[in-house]
């Protein structure tokens, strides 16, 4: 399969290439690094993206941005990196990539803990991991010719420990192969709408 890996140079994604590149031809793709670069809050570099990538068979965005910043200092604002970047940015990874989509490709987003089991200034997470999957889900029973698409909801990885340790003191973190198990079982198998939770 030919897949687009959004965000493959971050923790997640490194873990999900390692996976699937064993037999896939996986895109790199980022921010400012990759094979090609793409910014998922800004609708025309993704279409841009599309256009320079073609078809697929496969893309997988392990990419999203939002901020953590306690309740009681929130500000309508401090929620627009979140809704626009990792909430409309994978939204629109499938409202355009649709176009370049071979039959029966699939789409598989990055959700998160944080809507199931909060800490404390994650109200925006939580709102966007939310609603990732709930748009996962609906727009599973309208997609055309085969199409797919799943959300990966995984806990806090390992690898990341050294960063988020104060933040989620009392979880369980998953190794980042487990977590790319489950961007495999999405990416290879046949069930769409679906939510797979590691950890």
């Amino acid at each position: 399969m030919k897949i687009l890996l959004i965000g493959a140079s971050g923790t997640v994604g490194s873990a999900v290439k390692a996976e699937l590149a064993q037999r896939h031809d996986v895109i790199s793709i980022g921010r400012s690094s990759g094979d090609f670069q793409v910014d998922i809050s800004d609708s025309a570099s993704i279409r841009r993206l599309f256009e320079q990538t073609g078809k697929f068979d496969a893309l997988v965005c392990a990419a999203g941005s939002v901020n953590f910043v306690p309740l009681g200092d929130m500000h309508d604002s401090d929620f627009e990196l979140g809704l626009r970047d990792k909430l409309m940015g994978q939204v629109n990874l499938l409202l355009i990539g649709r176009e370049y989509a071979n039959d029966g490709a699939s789409f598989t987003f990055t959700s998160g803990i944080l809507n199931r089991d909060p800490i404390r200034t994650g109200a925006s997470a939580a709102l966007v991991n939310g609603a990732l999957d709930a748009f996962v889900k609906a727009a599973a029973i309208e997609l055309p010719r085969g199409l797919r698409i799943n959300s990966v909801s995984p806990t806090v990885l390992l690898e990341a420990m050294d960063s988020y340790a104060p933040y989620f003191r009392g979880y369980k973190p998953a190794a980042g192969a487990d977590v790319a198990l489950a961007y495999a079982k999405s990416v290879e198998g046949l069930q769409t709408g679906q939510t797979y939770i590691v950890g």
